[in-house]
């Protein structure tokens, strides 16, 4: 499941978002100083940061420094400061992504799905083939293989097969699955996901292996 790091001091912004993000499939760990959200993203697997500036302790600007040493998990800034200054500074030394309260949180949940999607698309960039199992993808001629057997997918079906090769394991909401494949927010009845999750399944049932999980009451997995 995709991990979210919440660094935010201010209790009633903080369960907005965590309520938000609960909601959305992800899965979430809760900061309310630079010093605490240092230690859990030394002690977790975290797939993005929402970093507040103004905490107690470490503020957000020495959180992010000392961050960018040796990660490049992506930190969206969620801050009252809206001068153009202070944002441009934030985003030459490190930050991804600068959002201003009050903020509207489709905007917060389409902001956090283009940061993971660039994530994703970054993992597996520098590599010409995907090994999972037994299949075989090849990123130039997009050929898609499974014991030597060619799966003929349609472009929706391969793009939702790399989003789940590039994070295997982690669980993704429908939403979080349009937002990246459809590059476009979610405002679907979940037909769409379920029809092409389904015409996937099948292609890749010639393996006799279920790779694709249902989660229930979140989404999918690839397993």
């Amino acid at each position: 499941m995709v991990e979210i790091l919440i660094i935010e001091d201010d209790v009633a912004i903080h369960s907005l978002i965590k309520e938000t993000l609960d909601i959305h499939g992800y899965n979430t760990l809760s900061a309310y100083s630079g010093t605490e959200g240092k230690l859990l993203i030394a002690q977790n697997n975290v797939d993005l940061v929402l970093l507040d500036l103004m905490l107690p302790g470490m503020n957000g600007k020495e959180f992010l420094q000392e961050i960018r040493h040796n990660s490049t998990t992506p930190v969206i800034v969620i801050s009252a400061n809206n001068e153009q200054n202070s944002i441009v500074e934030l985003l030459t030394n490190g930050a991804d992504d600068y959002i201003t309260k009050p903020f509207n949180v489709k905007e917060l949940l389409a902001r956090i799905s283009i940061q993971l999607r660039h994530a994703s698309k970054s993992s597996v960039s520098n590599r010409d083939e995907i090994h999972y199992k037994n299949i075989r993808v090849n990123l130039d001629t997009r050929e898609v293989m499974i014991n030597d057997q060619t799966l003929h997918l349609t472009g929706r079906e391969y793009a939702i097969l790399i989003l789940f090769l590039g994070n295997p394991q982690k669980v993704f909401s429908r939403a979080n699955i349009y937002e990246s494949v459809w590059n476009e927010p979610f405002f679907d009845n979940n037909k769409t996901i379920n029809m092409h999750i389904s015409n996937l399944r099948s292609k890749l049932n010639i393996a006799n292996t279920a790779y694709i999980k249902t989660v229930w009451g979140i989404g999918f997995k690839f397993d």
